[in-house]
């Protein structure tokens, strides 16, 4: 059985799509904004990185500024989750007793992901028990010490300084029915995603990050969008429709009066169907800091 630890590391170890990206040191621009709606209500947005190492320390003053000019912090998910969300998302994982992987994907899926696990010394019993969306998380997760060292974790720690209330865009249990939902054939094709953009990262890593760096949040979407071209309805499942999702919350941020500081996965941000772009349309005005 998996740890708490580990299973936190799998709600948030969604590679690229979310933010988890390793970042380079020197960050020289910020990804974040400051959002003004036709009533002259004001947030600050901000794309995350979830996973940092101690050389991308600090990080651009623009992150410091708005969470210290904000009086209530917004992760994408609410930190406040509970054992039992922990446990549901390991339950809907994992096959009930009597089943295995081996039952639900094609027959070279399976022996391919035999060699791979035999290769790194895991048991085929192991790794059998899992819904080929939970091994996605699993090899998506950023190790432990990058996580903590993550934008989202430095903005939590600087937020309960100050006694600021930190809440989230969406429950642990509603970010899980982004996998719980899938189908066999749908969770096969998650799974076989990653080692499909592993074969063709050749660089695209490092241009991302890179996006990111440098607030280019749009060309990152687009590069986003073509990691999931031979799977489009997930790329709309797991970045467009939580999107849509969380416009009606920041706009009720946005009439509060008070100062939110809103932050998700940078892979939110850009793009036709980004956090920004719906903000643009709802007459809201854009400025990046």
């Amino acid at each position: 059985m998996l740890s708490r630890r580990c299973v936190c590391n799998l709600i948030f170890g969604i590679a690229v799509a979310t933010g988890c990206i390793l970042a380079s040191p020197n960050l020289r621009a910020a990804s974040v904004w400051k959002i003004t709606d036709p009533g002259g209500g004001v947030l600050y947005l901000a794309g995350s990185v979830h996973a940092l190492r101690p050389v991308d320390y600090p990080l651009p003053q623009a992150y410091t500024r708005a969470i210290d000019a904000s009086s209530r912090l917004v992760l994408e998910v609410d930190p406040k989750d509970s054992d039992a969300d922990m446990k549901d998302l390991l339950k809907a994982g994992q096959y009930p007793k009597g089943d295995n992987l081996k039952n639900h994907v094609d027959p070279r899926t399976y022996q391919y992901l035999r060699r791979f696990f035999a290769a790194r010394n895991v048991a085929e019993e192991k790794f059998a028990t899992y819904r080929p969306w939970l091994i996605d998380l699993m090899l998506s997760a950023p190790p432990t010490e990058y996580f903590n060292l993550g934008v989202d974790r430095f903005l939590a720690g600087r937020a309960r300084a100050a006694s600021k209330p930190i809440c989230g865009l969406e429950s642990v249990k509603e970010h899980n029915r982004v996998f719980e939902g899938l189908t066999d054939r749908e969770s096969e094709m998650v799974l076989l995603l990653f080692f499909i953009n592993a074969g063709r990262e050749n660089g695209s890593g490092t241009g991302m990050i890179a996006n990111w760096r440098q607030g280019d949040v749009d060309l990152l979407a687009n590069r986003m969008r073509e990691s999931y071209r031979d799977f489009p309805a997930f790329y709309q499942r797991l970045i467009v429709a939580r999107n849509q999702n969380w416009i009606p919350k920041i706009e009720q941020y946005l009439r509060s009066g008070q100062i939110y500081f809103v932050a998700a996965g940078a892979g939110h941000m850009g793009g036709p169907d980004g956090l920004l772009a719906l903000l643009r349309q709802r007459g809201c005005r854009i400025d990046q800091l």
